[in-house]
């Protein structure tokens, strides 16, 4: 996410970890970091992957995926299902 940016830019990425910055820009970051391929929408593979990468060994890919299954399920979502940033705040 940080790659060939400048410095502005950068101090600019960096102010969203910052007391100051509202609960609006936190929540976007953090749909930036799930949206992998930048298309504005995150798909149930894209959360998949990141929380692989956030939960390792701790969880088998069947416990990730039936956790996951029921977060979408939940909230109304399918696992075909894509979320915007309104979705996306809905559901997690």
């Amino acid at each position: 996410m940080v790659d060939g940016l400048n410095f502005k830019d950068f101090v600019a990425f960096l102010s969203v970890f910052s007391a100051k910055a509202s609960m609006q820009q936190k929540v976007q970051l953090i749909f930036k970091v799930y949206d992998s391929d930048c298309n504005g929408k995150v798909s149930f593979n894209d959360i998949l992957e990141v929380l692989r990468d956030l939960s390792g060994s701790f969880m088998s890919d069947e416990q990730r995926e039936q956790v996951l299954t029921q977060v979408f399920k939940d909230a109304g979502y399918t696992r075909d299902s894509y979320l915007t940033l309104g979705d996306f705040i809905k559901v997690l």
